[in-house]
């Protein structure tokens, strides 16, 4: 049985399906991610294209053979805080079909997800993104994803931050789970650490 928002049907799994996401550059131009599943087959990619894409703001969910799935996109005028999904490549005049913003609650570290044409379709992310530690509410607060450090089977080594789990839930789309990794990603790249401190931007309102 499918929940909420679909970005494409083929991924949406009827078995708790676990990813691994791996993080393809840290500090380069043309940084981005390859997702794979448990028997190591390539699910999605995505890239960026040098600064000229970090500044317009815009990133690019692809399945393994290069079809663009989703676009999420820095929304402006904003202070980093709303993110906005546009299914497939967007173009000009293209409506968002979602959209992410932090909390504005003092003290409170999760994000609304915001579904458009279905008001009463709504997501929280509770957690720390930055600790690889994240789960994805529906408004049941039942988990529908989860981000999750990355455990080496053979050493029980938890390993670095450029590698983590995403776990899908049954019937909830993975492209749409991807897209909300991307997202908190690019948000999590506007924070920052000041003598241990996570610090983050001002919240829109």
């Amino acid at each position: 049985m499918k929940e909420g928002l679909v970005v494409d049907d083929g991924f949406v799994f009827k078995q708790e399906t676990h990813l691994t996401v791996l993080k393809t550059s840290l500090f380069f131009a043309g940084d981005g991610f390859t997702v794979y599943d448990c028997k190591g087959q390539l699910v999605f990619r995505v890239e960026s294209y040098g600064p000229d894409s970090r500044d317009k703001g815009e990133v690019v969910l692809m399945d393994a053979h290069g079809r663009c799935l989703l676009t999420v996109r820095r929304k402006r005028p904003s202070l980093h805080q709303r993110w906005e999904g546009f299914l497939g490549e967007r173009m000009e005049g293209t409506k968002p079909i979602f959209s992410v913003k932090r909390s504005s609650i003092i003290g409170r570290s999760s994000m609304t997800v915001e579904v458009y044409d279905n008001p009463g379709e709504e997501y929280q992310i509770e957690g720390s993104f930055g600790q690889r530690c994240c789960t994805i509410l529906n408004t049941k607060k039942e988990s529908v994803a989860e981000i999750r450090r990355k455990v080496d089977a053979t050493t029980n080594m938890v390993l670095g931050k450029d590698v983590f789990s995403l776990t899908v839930k049954p019937g909830f789309d993975g492209a749409f789970a991807m897209g909300l990794v991307l997202v908190l990603d690019q948000i999590n790249g506007y924070d920052f650490v000041q003598d241990g401190v996570e610090v983050h931007p001002t919240t829109e309102e």
